[in-house]
């Protein structure tokens, strides 16, 4: 369970990855990556977690959001404070813009081209197999950190690093 004394600043540090969750209900990855209403981020080390963002999104794409066109409609997403969010496009463009500066994404599905686009800004996408709520993730997240990473992961860390350095 996430502490809240724990919570971090939302400035880099070094073991910290930004972690974005798919979500309809804002408390599990109950989403696929291509029909979530929203996106949320959190800052995640071994010993820390700190809430960052979350970006809705007012349109879903049409025709199941495979490749990378996916809606018709200009997409775009507004943070959950109202704020604009930092993406212009259709849905599935404003999605993958959305997770520019993360390391890692839990969705519980994306097409392959889908994939293949977030993998290209630097992210790691997790598939996960069924629903999970986002602390459990998050505590799973830490544990891993908090050992010996797997190497998708360590290789997340390296990758968010170079991100944080260009930045």
């Amino acid at each position: 369970m996430l502490d809240t004394a724990t919570t971090m600043p939302t400035t880099a540090f070094p073991g910290h990855l930004k972690v974005a969750f798919t979500t309809n209900s804002l408390l599990s990855v109950d989403a696929d990556f291509g029909t979530a209403r929203q996106f949320v981020f959190y800052e995640v080390s071994a010993e820390a977690t700190a809430f960052v963002d979350c970006v809705q999104f007012k349109d879903r794409p049409r025709g199941g959001g495979e490749g990378g066109g996916g809606g018709e409609k200009k997409g775009g997403g507004r943070c959950c404070g109202g704020a604009p969010a930092p993406a212009v496009g259709s849905s599935i463009d404003a999605r993958i813009e959305a997770l520019r500066g993360t390391g890692l994404l839990f969705t519980l599905a994306m097409s392959d081209p889908q994939s293949v686009r977030v993998a290209d800004l630097g992210v790691f996408p997790v598939k996960l197999a069924g629903a999970r709520s986002i602390l459990e993730a998050v505590d799973r997240l830490q544990e891993m950190l908090r050992g010996t990473p797997p190497l998708w992961l360590q290789r997340a860390m390296r990758g968010s690093a170079a991100l944080d350095a260009v930045a």
